[in-house]
Formats: C-alpha cells, sequence, structure tokens
C-alpha cells in the first residue's frame, strides 16, 4: 500500500471505487438462523450459492445457518486470515457434504458468476463498502450491523441495492422478533401516550484486551485488506478480529 493509498480517507476511497446505489429489503430473518425452513428436494438450477466474508466470529453463524439450509451451498469462505480456514472448512463440510473453495480478497469473490449472496460478517469499516461492490456485481446481501459507518454510506447502499435491483437485508435480527413487533404495535396506539423521544442503550461487562505491541503482521493475515476502505494504522494484535471494536480511530476516522 502506497504513502498516497494509506492517507485517503474512508468517503474519498467509496467515491473513487464509483459507488452508487439499495434497499434494506430482505432475504428474510431466516437467512442466519436457518429456522423453520421448509425442506424439500432442489436441483442444482434452484439451489443458491452463498459466500461467507469474514469468517471469525459472526462468519461461523453464518457459515452453519446456511450449509444448514437444504436449497442453499456455502460455496466460497473469504477472509483475510488464512489461519481460519482449515477449522471452518471442516465445519462446512460436515454440515453440507462439500467443501467450499476459499478466498482471501472479496473482489475476487464478486467476480465468481456462480456466486448468488454475499453474506457479510466482516468489521464494522467494510460493510457499506462490500455491500455496494456486491450489489454491483449482481449479488444478493446479507450484512451485519452496523449497515454503515455513517448516514451518507448508508444512503449509498440505498441507492445501490435499488439501482442495481438487489435484495439486501441489514442484521437487526431483534426488530423481527414477535415482541418487538407487539411492543411497537402498542405504542403506536397509544399505550403509552405520546412519545416524543426515545434511547437505546447496551451496556455490557467486557474484560480488558490489554496493550499488544505494533509489529508485522503474520505472513498468513492480508492485513491490506483487512484494513480496505480504513486508513492506515499499524498492525497490532490489538486490531485484527475482534478487538478492532475498541480501536477509537477506526470507528470515527475511517
Amino acid at each position: 500500500m502506497s504513502k498516497k493509498a494509506k492517507n485517503i480517507t474512508r468517503k474519498d476511497f467509496i467515491t473513487r471505487s464509483t459507488m452508487a446505489t439499495a434497499a434494506f429489503t430482505a432475504l428474510g430473518p431466516m437467512a442466519v438462523t436457518g429456522r423453520n425452513l421448509i425442506k424439500k428436494p432442489m436441483g442444482a438450477n434452484d439451489r443458491i450459492n452463498v459466500a461467507v466474508v469474514g469468517i471469525r466470529g459472526r462468519g461461523r453463524g453464518h457459515i452453519s445457518a446456511f450449509a444448514n439450509m437444504d436449497n442453499v451451498r456455502v460455496k466460497t469462505l473469504c477472509d483475510i486470515d488464512e489461519r481460519l480456514f482449515d477449522e471452518r472448512l471442516d465445519m462446512a463440510e460436515e454440515i453440507q457434504g462439500t467443501r467450499p473453495g476459499v478466498e482471501t480478497d472479496i473482489r475476487r469473490v464478486l467476480d465468481d458468476p456462480e456466486i448468488d449472496v454475499i453474506s457479510d460478517a466482516t468489521p464494522n469499516h467494510w460493510h457499506s463498502l462490500s455491500t455496494i461492490w456486491a450489489c454491483q456485481a449482481g449479488k444478493d446481501v446479507y450484512v451485519e450491523k452496523p449497515g454503515s459507518h455513517n448516514i451518507w454510506e448508508g444512503r449509498k447502499m440505498v441507492e445501490a441495492a435499488r439501482k442495481y435491483n438487489r435484495v439486501v437485508q441489514h442484521g437487526t435480527q431483534i426488530r423481527s422478533s414477535e415482541g418487538i413487533q407487539e411492543a411497537i404495535q402498542q405504542i403506536r396506539e397509544g399505550l403509552l401516550g405520546e412519545v416524543y423521544m426515545a434511547r437505546g442503550l447496551c451496556f455490557r461487562w467486557r474484560g480488558d484486551i490489554g496493550k499488544k505491541p505494533i509489529k508485522p503482521a503474520p505472513k498468513e493475515v492480508h492485513y491490506d485488506l483487512w484494513l480496505g476502505p480504513a486508513q492506515y494504522v499499524p498492525y497490532s494484535e490489538s486490531r485484527v478480529h475482534y478487538d478492532w471494536h475498541w480501536q477509537w480511530k477506526l470507528e470515527t476516522e475511517i
């Protein structure tokens, strides 16, 4: 990655990548739960080929859910860390009977004409760009929360899905639950009177991630691909995989 590329802003990256345009319509909440599916025999032409992008955390659940669907095949696993592949490949093969292929670069996944759906469990800073790219490549998308880094990016995702006529679902699964729907309906019917403000808070006790040194990335980790649209910061184990949640720079300056 050149020095010039390292200093590019996230918005510039997306703009220069000719991003254009989608509605958070619906693959349906079963896209990541795999529950209550009506199982029936399906021919090869009916089968949906899925690529799971980001396979360490939530991606593991995506692999399991899609691999358990009779009309779906997990065709490709994509991650920047090659050390994750063997275990996830074994898991997918045990469930569906076939072993997926692997890629480290999402762009190669999007080049595959057999892929129908991208299931995105990448870090937050990749969500909007990967969704827009997938729409441009003619793929439907399931993308984990948060859908975008800011409102501007979110609108570009909506525009992309509409322009390319793709199905895009944002993974706020709890909003589809019966209890939440009932509560919303009760509020609309006046149970709480006139509602003028709502706040959502989430507090969770989490352990200290510690301080890990700056060092070269392992040879199996494609760190430039992990950064993607984010501004360059040196590699540290405190940044990759789940610990990126604690990195203020990644959350505010990309």
